[in-house]
């Protein structure tokens, strides 16, 4: 039954994150709800995801190559040293530290996704006064997802709207590209700390690949606003159910 939850909520999680993205409210409640420690399931959920990035940077390619050597790999080197921060944080976080600031964390995400075009059309009229590509925006935002992957992507737009971009094309190519880098810091890390539950990491890279590729046609016939109402509402109850878990005592 354990394994079928995990399969369930991978397949579902490469779907949504297909289509919109928030696959992480899926994956990481699943592997608390069948027995792991919060902390290992977090981390367990990052490695599980993971390959969606890989797909997400040969699918930029082309647009990825469009930017400046130096800019990327300048880019690259903050956000490696945010994410290492991020996941050295989780190493020394307890269970029952990370239990108190996952409900937090898991709104502030769903919020991120529901808010995420208005705050990205805020930054982008706001664009004048921030510095562009500063180095401490996108470290914040990478130890933010070295910690606690929930609703980076979102972040990242948001951020990159911020330094001025426009073209969502670009702005989805460096997405990808940073978030492939972040994770697999994060992802070595874990993996060497001993916090990956690796039989089910395995099977829901699996079930997530899969989910990814069928969800490709989902994401070109469902109208925007279902798809923004089912992740919202998968990602409110799943903050919801946390929170009850913490002030229940559970």
């Amino acid at each position: 039954m354990d394994i079928l939850i995990l399969i369930a909520a991978a397949f579902g999680a490469g779907v949504l994150n297909t289509v919109a993205g928030g696959g992480t409210f899926l994956t990481f409640p699943a592997l608390v709800f069948i027995g792991l420690p919060p902390v290992m399931a977090n981390a367990t959920s990052t490695v599980a995801v993971f390959p969606g990035y890989l797909g997400g940077v040969a699918g930029f390619r082309a647009e990825l190559g469009a930017f400046d050597r130096k800019r990327l790999v300048r880019l690259s080197a903050i956000t490696l040293a945010g994410g290492l921060v991020g996941s050295g944080l989780l190493l020394v976080s307890s269970n029952d530290a990370f239990s108190v600031v996952v409900p937090f964390l898991l709104l502030a995400a769903t919020l991120a996704f529901v808010f995420g075009d208005a705050v990205r059309r805020w930054a982008a009229a706001s664009a004048r006064s921030v510095t562009p590509e500063g180095a401490l925006g996108l470290f914040a935002v990478s130890v933010y997802g070295g910690y606690f992957n929930g609703g980076l992507g979102i972040v990242l737009l948001a951020l990159f709207a911020l330094w001025g971009m426009t073209d969502l094309n670009r702005m989805n190519a460096l997405k990808s590209g940073l978030s492939f880098l972040l994770s697999a810091i994060s992802v070595a890390v874990f993996a060497v700390a001993g916090l990956v539950a690796w039989p089910q990491a395995v099977v829901m890279m699996v079930a997530a690949t899969v989910g990814g590729y069928a969800g490709a046609p989902l994401a070109r016939s469902l109208p925007k606003s279902v798809v923004r109402a089912l992740i919202a509402s998968v990602g409110f109850g799943m903050s919801a159910i946390f929170f009850w878990r913490l002030l229940s005592g559970g």
